[in-house]
């Protein structure tokens, strides 16, 4: 959504209507500079129930073994937090309570549907009468250019003849390629993470095909990475609970037929176009609803670190070529949530002439790199990128 901002001032519109300042809208543990009623502790807020979309409609809970229950509404998951019978956890920056006594539950039917694409995914979590959760991802397209570039280097240090170690043939040969792999693993990773916070006995997934014809050259057969690993991930996924297939114009009469179109502007806070078909391959099984009641989105992503190599593609001057990238930041592995006294929550990025730089936990970006490594205070480790979209 597009910010305007003006010379002098602000809009009437963009001042609070009650008490707390800009920084207490919706989303606000994400906020860069917490206002005075917001903790600094490390802890982010319990998510509180609104009508106009809070941070949670539902919060998953666990019991004291770590088995999966029914969600409970954030109002009970404060009196049980309050009581001293819950304890307040996160993973992934979403907000869950831990029962402290109680190893047994009443547990729901609950699906899992999971829109895979290209770019972005979309996953819902459903019962037969709430929408829990719905979570939007990014795909992950960065290993090809990846193990290209680390490719292209190995021939460099062939031709400039420099020592390396000798071919081995002991590594495994065939089977998916790194790029579709990590497409596939990054889906199975999303659903297992989800299976722990909720009692998933059932995954609804559009079945993706690509077009092959018969009597064609070789590569046709595994020309498309969803067509090649999707195979893979069904297995996986059987060891998790029952997988149900659906065939994309199967999906497309589900949303016609509920009156559901999906949202293709890509500034807009609507729900976003895959999780209307995530959400109607799960309601699919279950039934029960006509219209998503819960339209908050998570958002998730995977942080791109540059890993360690060798050396920087490019020489510097006099032909020495300096180390380049890491997994860790004067200490403190890269992705790991830091609270500074003045961004706030962040995570960690890269370093340079003894500084570090941090990151905005909803965007990425990055907020600064001169940053002293005892003004922050280390959280907890982190290797997914998490924040919530609102509905309009």
């Amino acid at each position: 959504m597009a910010k305007f901002v003006a010379k002098h001032g602000r809009p009437k519109a963009t001042e609070p209507t009650g008490r707390g300042s800009l920084k207490d809208v919706a989303g606000a543990p994400l906020a860069r500079n917490p206002s005075v009623g917001q903790s600094r502790s490390g802890k982010l807020p319990c998510p509180k129930d609104r009508s106009s979309g809070g941070n949670a409609r539902y919060v998953p809970v666990v019991s004291s073994t770590g088995t999966p229950l029914s969600p409970c509404h954030p109002a009970r998951a404060r009196e049980l937090v309050r009581k001293g019978k819950a304890l307040r956890r996160f993973s992934k920056q979403l907000f869950y309570i831990r029962l402290a006594e109680r190893e047994a539950g009443v547990v729901q039917e609950t699906v899992l549907g999971i829109d895979p694409g290209s770019k972005k995914e979309g996953f819902s979590v459903l019962s037969a009468g709430h929408t829990y959760l719905n979570v939007q991802t990014d795909a992950v397209t960065h290993v090809k250019a990846t193990i290209e570039c680390r490719r292209n280097m190995r021939r460099g240090r062939r031709f400039r003849k420099t020592p390396c170690r000798q071919n081995r043939q002991n590594r495994e040969r065939g089977g998916l390629a790194p790029s579709t792999k990590a497409r596939w693993q990054w889906k199975l990773n999303v659903a297992k993470w989800l299976c722990k916070l909720f009692p998933i006995k059932v995954f609804v997934v559009e079945d993706i095909k690509a077009e092959t014809r018969e009597g064609k050259r070789r590569w046709n057969k595994s020309f498309s990475p969803l067509e090649v690993g999707k195979k893979w991930f069904y297995a996986e996924l059987e060891k998790l609970g029952k997988v149900v297939l659906r065939q994309g114009f199967e999906t497309c009469e589900l949303r016609k037929n509920l009156g559901l179109e999906k949202v293709k502007n890509k500034l807009s806070h609507n729900f976003h176009a895959h999780c209307v078909d995530s959400w109607v391959l799960a309601n699919s099984w279950v039934g029960g609803l006509l219209v998503p009641e819960n339209k908050q989105v998570f958002l998730l992503s995977q942080p791109k670190f540059h890993r360690r190599q060798l050396h920087a593609l490019q020489p510097a001057k006099g032909g020495e070529r300096r180390n380049y990238g890491g997994t860790r930041s004067l200490g403190f592995k890269r992705g790991a949530l830091v609270l500074h006294p003045k961004y706030g929550l962040c995570y960690i990025g890269g370093t340079s002439k003894g500084l570090i730089s941090v990151h905005a936990l909803d965007t990425g970006h990055r907020i600064s790199r001169n940053i002293k490594i005892t003004d922050c205070k280390f959280l907890t480790f982190n290797t997914w990128k998490g924040g919530s979209s609102s509905p309009a």
